[in-house]
């Protein structure tokens, strides 16, 4: 009980986080926002203003006024006197070094340097600004006076240095300011004024951007069929921000933040009671339910961050890859419930959600139904088409239900649905992904493991012919079972193919095998047992050295469950005067079957075994042997773990039936003289055919 409440506690922490994490991620607004775009129809009632709404300039008109403004504002510098003094200073201390310098000759380079500094020195930056024209006006601040200079009068160090060599091009001055390096006593003395600046630029935005009227109270925006125009649109724009302003309570608490925090908890919590009421089997499994939780939240996010980047890539995003993926791990039912949750949860980023959900529910739909059991990766390609044609024909469908016309028809769209179907199109790499981190197992590998000439298989080929042959029949037989109760058949299938491949470590102790001489007929019942039992744990050895995943090897470990090894068994009552003696040595290990394809394969062992051993093997015979070995297991309780109904077991007793039918039907029985005619004589049966 502990061990249930501390499950369950784990799972309610993470789905708490899980649901923190994707309501941090939604990108603002208004949820309760109207749903247009500009350029189409507006698909709403009337609208009309509950109060005055200045109308503002669109944003792209917005965008020229500003940019306008800012090339064509003055720059404000301001006049650093610090560094004048600073530098004058120097440059009279190093003459004071060069007594030689005549005193009339000192006097006129610092004057000169004085009236570069008077008239401004700027840095390269600004310099190069004023060149390439960004910079048209330059005001400086004196004494909280603004002057205006033309930007053009202004140096930089460089050109502070050509214009005063140009100027005292005697060489008495240029000797002077050679000895001294008059270049190293020029620095900018300009400093821009980014704060008085923003306020120039704010004055003017605020005057250029000023509302150009007022829609005033009771007056329509925008009525049902206009094309929301740039105008219109600024108008909603401003329309919405001033609502969310006013759903704003005291003490700045956000409904709508209060409003996604809960309906993502609701779904989060709707997900937890499925799985826990509905797929107990799998909210057991806390490994699967760490990959449910945590692919929802990465999937999620990612789709939050996409669309918070740009709207239009949401078609791009494969939702079908949901249903694509839970189907391929869990159960086709469970996926449809997965992806309607994410559906459901990424409708708070969509725009049209009604649009959105119809799309993504018929998407998720189709993946499921081709998806249902994936056996080859061109399933993809044939999923991703199928899902491409039914996005093109809905949203076409909704236009044209929308506004009666295809003129408003977004053709990037169909752009994004393909780029979307071809990313859905190379799905199996997230599905090898998944299998290494969580260690499951795909369709597509069990597919892939189900070659016989994969090395474990071969082996057993090799070893042990008569087991090989065996395996073969037992898989055919447990394959078309699975598929008459919708199980996995393809699971099935590859777990009877291992389930025996422990024998490869003692094949001639098996009937199968044997030619001639049996071992067993020089050891004890219970050594013999031994041997016989071991064949399960001799098998889970190498099928964790062959790295066969887990779902084979409790294939291998269940295929006898906690059943006895019979026949010797029998043998060791019979010699002890009939009396029943201690099971324990002649118990397989375990575990019972714990899953349908599990149980399938376990019916399926037993009875083709069983049926081997059949002198006639009609049809009589064979529903007699498959009846009996059947309710032999369920009496034991061998089939009791197993999610298995009387209804399932009784299809899989006719399939059986049917199929060890046909594995053993006769041939024509071909009369001596016949067999003596010229072989050009047309008889039944000639061409070998069976009949």
């Amino acid at each position: 009980m502990k061990k249930e409440m501390k499950k369950g506690l784990l799972y309610v922490v993470l789905i708490a986080v899980a649901g923190l994490i994707i309501t941090f991620f939604l990108p603002g607004k208004n949820y309760n926002a109207l749903i247009y775009e500009q350029g189409k129809p507006w698909t709403h009632p009337i609208l009309t203003a509950p109060f005055d709404i200045p109308i503002e300039y669109d944003s792209i008109t917005a965008r020229h006024i500003t940019d306008s403004i800012d090339r064509n504002t003055a720059r404000i510098y301001k006049r650093d006197n610090a560094v004048t003094n600073k530098q004058l200073s120097l440059l009279s201390q190093a003459f004071q070094e060069h007594s030689e310098i005549l005193t009339a000759v000192q006097r006129v380079i610092v004057n000169e340097v004085n009236s570069l500094y008077s008239d401004g020195i700027i840095d390269s930056e600004t310099q190069s600004a004023i060149s390439n024209g960004e910079i048209k006006e330059v005001r400086i601040m004196n004494n909280n006076i603004a002057e205006v200079v033309d930007p053009q009068s202004l140096v930089s160090i460089k050109q502070a240095y050509n214009r005063i060599d140009s100027t005292l091009a005697h060489s008495v001055y240029k000797n002077a300011m050679n000895k001294v390096g008059i270049y190293n006593f020029l620095e900018p003395n300009l400093v821009y004024d980014s704060i008085e600046t923003n306020k120039l630029l704010e004055d003017a935005y605020r005057k250029a951007l000023a509302p150009q009227g007022i829609v005033q109270t009771g007056e329509g925006i925008i009525d049902h069929g206009d094309i929301v125009t740039p105008q219109k649109y600024a108008i909603l724009q401003t329309y919405e921000r001033m609502m969310a302003e006013k759903e704003m309570k005291a003490g700045g608490i956000n409904l709508s933040i209060i409003g996604q925090v809960v309906f993502v908890g609701v779904m989060m919590l709707v997900l937890y009671f499925f799985m826990k009421l509905i797929r107990p089997r799998t909210y057991q499994v806390t490994r699967k339910m760490v990959f449910i939780i945590s692919f929802i939240t990465v999937f999620i996010v990612i789709v939050e961050l996409i669309v918070g980047f740009r709207y239009i890539l949401i078609y791009a995003v494969p939702f079908a890859l949901v249903p694509i993926v839970m189907t391929t791990f869990l159960d086709s039912r469970t996926a449809f419930y997965i992806h309607m949750i994410v559906v459901l949860l990424c409708s708070l980023v969509a725009k049209d959600q009604a649009e959105f959900i119809i799309m993504q529910f018929v998407a998720g739909n189709i993946a499921i139904v081709a998806i249902r059991e994936m056996s080859r990766r061109s399933q993809l390609f044939a999923c991703a088409l199928f899902i491409f044609v039914a996005y093109c024909l809905l949203y076409t469908a909704m236009v044209l239900i929308r506004s009666g016309n295809l003129d408003t028809v977004g053709w990037h769209e169909y752009a994004m649905f393909a780029f979307n179907c071809v990313v859905l199109a190379v799905a199996y790499v997230v599905i090898f992904v998944i299998e290494k981190i969580f260690g499951f197992t795909s369709t597509v590998t069990l597919v892939e493991l189900s070659d016989i000439n994969s090395p474990e298989l071969r082996m057993l080929s090799e070893a042990c012919p008569g087991t090989f042959q065996h395996s073969l029949q037992v898989a055919n037989l447990a394959q078309e079972a699975a598929r008459k109760i919708s199980a996995n058949s393809q699971l099935a299938r590859a777990g009877a193919l291992y389930h025996d491949i422990g024998k490869i470590n003692n094949p001639a102790f098996f009937t199968e095998n044997q030619i001639g001489v049996n071992p067993h007929d020089s050891l004890t019942y219970t050594q013999s047992a031994r041997i016989v039992i071991n064949h399960v744990t001799d098998g889970i050895k190498r099928a964790e050295k062959a790295k066969l995943p887990q779902v084979i090897r409790d294939f291998i470990a269940q295929h006898h469950g906690k059943g006895k090894a019979r026949y010797f068994y029998a043998l060791a009552c019979k010699a002890n005067g009939n009396e029943p003696v201690d099971p324990a040595p002649f118990t397989y290990p375990g575990p019972n079957p714990q899953t349908k394809e599990a149980a399938i394969m376990m019916m399926a062992d037993a009875c083709e075994a069983a049926t081997r051993s059949l002198k006639d093997p009609d049809e009589k015979s064979i529903a007699a042997i498959v009846e009996k070995v059947i309710n032999s297991q369920i009496v034991e309780g061998l089939l009791s773990e197993a999610p298995i109904s009387f209804k399932d077991v009784g299809i899989i007793k006719r399939t059986f039936i049917e199929r060890l039918r046909t594995f053993y039907h006769l041939r024509i029985a071909y009369p001596d003289e016949v067999l003596q005619q010229p072989p050009t004589a047309q008889v039944p049966g000639d061409s070998g055919d069976d009949d």
